[in-house]
């Protein structure tokens, strides 16, 4: 299972604001039932010089571009140099990070995008963390709930590892790039510096340095 551990899929912790919290947990998924709470505590010692606090438990960084037509529920981050573009829609429990993109009618709710990821059109990022500059092609979503509604289970290696979650979306390593249309199945933790290819539909554990072409073709880059 070490290949399912933070260490593994995120090189610099200090890439997220949010590295603390993630430090303090050896599994992705053990992170994402403290996001609102971390928010909450963090957001109040961030400097009034640097942040505004626009509503309850939102702090906007002053440097970060937000259009009129988004809008930002609390708990909520949104770091130096972010964009969230017109019609998005931050449901809450969420941090953006520096320089990161939330796009065009895009959706977040119990999110850490860490610093330079792009959610640009039309995406769906749920119950997830998505690593440094990792990036989701348009239309890409995670899907965070079973249909059957039991809990989210990891498949790695013909295993199921339990997350005793019954809402977990995608985990990306650093550098992960998710074509267009994809669906990314509950429990999806795909390995640094891979590629998912186009309108793909994962589920379980992708390698790191990898590209996903279908569940029965997935080949080490060279």
């Amino acid at each position: 299972m070490n290949q399912l551990k933070n260490s593994e899929l995120f090189e610099d912790l200090s890439k997220s604001i949010a590295g603390e919290l993630i430090g303090k947990y050896e599994f992705p998924w053990e992170v994402l039932p403290h996001i609102k709470e971390y928010i909450i505590e963090l957001g109040k010692t961030l400097s009034s010089d640097e942040y505004d606090n626009p509503s309850e438990n939102v702090w906007i960084s002053k440097s970060a571009k937000v259009f009129p037509s988004a809008y930002i529920n609390g708990p909520a981050i949104i770091c130096a140099g972010a964009e969230v573009r017109h019609c998005a829609f931050i449901r809450g429990n969420a941090i953006v990070g520096e320089n990161a993109v939330v796009g065009n009618s895009t959706e977040l709710k119990n999110v850490i995008l860490f610093n330079n990821v792009q959610v640009p059109h039309y995406n769906y990022v749920g119950d997830s963390i998505l690593g440094f500059k990792s990036h989701m092609g348009a239309g890409s979503i995670t899907s965070n709930v079973k249909s059957d509604k039991t809990l989210v289970t990891v498949s790695v290696n013909g295993e199921k590892v339990e997350t005793g979650l019954k809402k977990m979306g995608a985990i990306l390593g650093d550098n992960v790039e998710v074509g267009c249309n994809s669906v990314l199945n509950p429990g999806t933790i795909v390995g640094k510096e891979s590629n998912i290819y186009p309108l793909s539909m994962v589920r379980g554990y992708v390698p790191t340095k990898s590209i996903y072409k279908n569940k029965n073709e997935v080949v080490n880059k060279n």
